[in-house]
């Protein structure tokens, strides 16, 4: 297992750029189909945008499902698909739509059987708008059963992983429950997991890692047994067409340029773009910037404009997996989101937006969103609102009563938690009336005041007339179940009062290139550029603006990236997949 670049050929059949969630998939289809592969990473790590993330493949229709009595079909998941996806656009087609939806089951249990170890949430993670006809309100999603880190060897140094939750040996979907430790049975019962399981870590020596970690160590385990060819510190820049077909990259290599060719396709994996400032500036209507973001640290985009030079159409590039943050107007950032190297690693804030005795408003007093609902759907109504305000909905601020600082958890910090930097920055204001914090944040207090009243009529009861809060199993699979009759709505009446400006972060860029039912890049015209895959991040999604589900968008990279190797390589089981 030596992390030592094994030797690097001129020529592969297939040329695989970036390691995030659809590489290791297509580098092993390649083996089984009897062909050459490489993947190419730029960064010092493996895994790419799938290593930072949750954790969590959104799979309809699949194997686990069954195992567990819970009945699904390819025609629910297409009703829920196509309920739940509204936007009309040139990625959203019924065939890319019907790709996945096949494909997406027959891939997972191909990797099961080559030893992905996978399992259904602990604790509740619905489809996002399971209300909707063909949703599923016990979800779709699976996630990673937990990794000793110590298994990968001498590659344990080189997974990437999102620091703050690199050694959390508690998975994603437990941390709504984790929440409630002040208030709830349960969540005492899930602190006290919590505390055993780093426990026995610290006695053990283990290492466990979850969540987008868990994922990619287990790819990288398979990858490793399987013999897969895995080049880090190595950069693609270029690619290289001859004859209107791209037959592969240029690369840098101990700094040269080294071209590495492809006979039957290069499948680009390469992530989003959102650490690029200046091309999110140009592409997205309104304010943005690279600082809000949790984004691998490798998301720049370079090969996306290599593309794009080459003709590749694109659709979406103004949206985002948007998770909105929160930081003080005058652009610091508060304690617990610098990390001990100086990183920024900014708050992600839907889980304790969804809490009761909270609301989120723009400089007019007036609610933007479903709270508790999705949160790529808050980031689209934030900047939808910003238009219609002309710039009042960038920055919004979180309201919230004393019952959810005493109660709730906020940002890094635990229940009860307020440090005092946060108010003595600016970070967190304070207040002892409504009008007082409506002028600490320049909202206007007439408006805040009588949004506040509506508010506070719908917690009485327990249906929000404006935004549906708390009326999908998804919002109140994050709530707390000791508010009543609602467990997403609880009044913000008592004092002191608090809040937070709030800027449309995200975890990933959405839109990218267009590619079809196949992966292949198409131009504007519909035409495909032979020889050129494209998957993950760096495409136009096939949800469109919409987000359905936990792990939609690894779900769909690891199932294209599959797919595209079928096609590339000429694979007599590709017709079979998507029948």
């Amino acid at each position: 297992m030596s992390v030592v670049n094994p030797p690097l050929e001129q020529e592969y059949d297939l040329v695989i750029v970036g390691s995030g969630g659809g590489s290791v998939p297509a580098a092993l289809v390649a083996k089984q189909q009897g062909k050459t592969a490489v993947i190419l990473e730029k960064e010092h790590f493996f895994g790419g945008s799938t290593s930072y993330s949750g954790g969590v493949w959104w799979i309809p229709n699949n194997s686990l499902l069954k195992e567990a009595g819970i009945p699904d079909s390819f025609e629910k998941s297409r009703e829920y698909f196509d309920n739940a996806v509204t936007y009309k656009g040139p990625a959203v087609t019924p065939a890319r739509r019907d790709a996945f939806l096949k494909a997406a089951p027959r891939m997972l249990d191909y990797l099961r059987g080559l030893g992905l170890k996978v399992r259904r949430p602990r604790d509740d993670w619905p489809d996002y708008y399971d209300n909707l006809p063909g949703g599923e309100p016990k979800g779709r999603s699976i996630m990673p059963e937990p990794l000793n880190l110590h298994e990968l060897g001498e590659w344990e140094h080189r997974l990437a992983m999102n620091p703050p939750m690199a050694h959390m040996p508690m998975p994603a979907e437990e941390f709504p429950t984790l929440f409630l430790m002040k208030r709830t049975l349960a969540g005492k019962l899930k602190a006290l997991r919590f505390a055993w399981l780093m426990a026995r870590d610290k006695l053990t020596g283990r290492q466990t890692v979850v969540n987008g970690a868990a994922i990619q160590g287990q790819m990288l385990q398979i990858a490793l047994r399987e013999g897969l060819n895995i080049q880090l510190d190595t950069p693609a820049n270029r690619l290289v067409v001859e004859d209107g077909r791209v037959v592969g990259v240029v690369i840098q290599r101990d700094g040269h340029a080294v071209t590495v060719r492809a006979r039957q396709g290069v499948i680009l994996n390469v992530g989003g773009f959102s650490r690029n400032k200046e091309f999110r500036q140009k592409v997205t209507d309104g304010p943005i910037t690279n600082e809000w973001t949790n984004a691998n640290p490798g998301d720049t985009g370079e090969m996306i404009q290599a593309m794009m030079d080459i003709g590749a159409a694109t659709d979406c590039l103004d949206t985002a997996w948007w998770v909105v943050t929160s930081r003080n107007t005058n652009g610091e950032w508060p304690e617990g989101a610098v990390w001990h190297d100086g990183r920024i690693l900014p708050f992600m804030h839907h889980l304790d937006l969804s809490l009761p005795h909270s609301i989120m408003v723009d400089q007019n007093g007036k609610r933007v969103a479903d709270e508790a609902g999705a949160y790529m759907e808050i980031g689209e109504r934030i900047y939808q609102r910003n238009r219609e305000t002309g710039g009042k909905a960038v920055p919004c601020w979180v309201i919230f009563d004393k019952r959810h600082r005493e109660r709730y958890p906020w940002g890094a910090q635990a229940p009860g938690k307020t440090p005092q930097s946060w108010l003595d920055s600016g970070y967190m204001k304070k207040a002892d009336t409504l009008d007082g914090i409506a002028a600490l944040c320049g909202v206007d207090a007439t408006g805040l005041k009588a949004e506040v009243e509506r508010f506070n009529r719908f917690c009485e009861t327990g249906v929000d007339e404006d935004f549906g809060r708390g009326c999908r199993a998804f919002d109140r699979a994050h709530g707390d179940p000791t508010v009543k009759p609602n467990p997403n709505l609880g009044k913000i009446e008592q004092g002191p009062f608090y809040a937070v400006a709030i800027y449309p972060g995200d975890v990933g860029t959405a839109g990218g290139v267009v590619t079809d039912e196949y992966a292949r890049v198409v131009r504007d015209d519909g035409s495909v550029i032979p020889g050129l895959y494209a998957v993950g991040n760096s495409t136009a999604s096939v949800f469109g603006r919409c987000y359905p589900a936990a792990g939609a968008s690894i779900g769909a990279s690891f199932t294209f990236g599959f797919v595209a190797a079928h096609h590339a390589t000429g694979s007599n089981e590709l017709e079979r997949l998507l029948a």
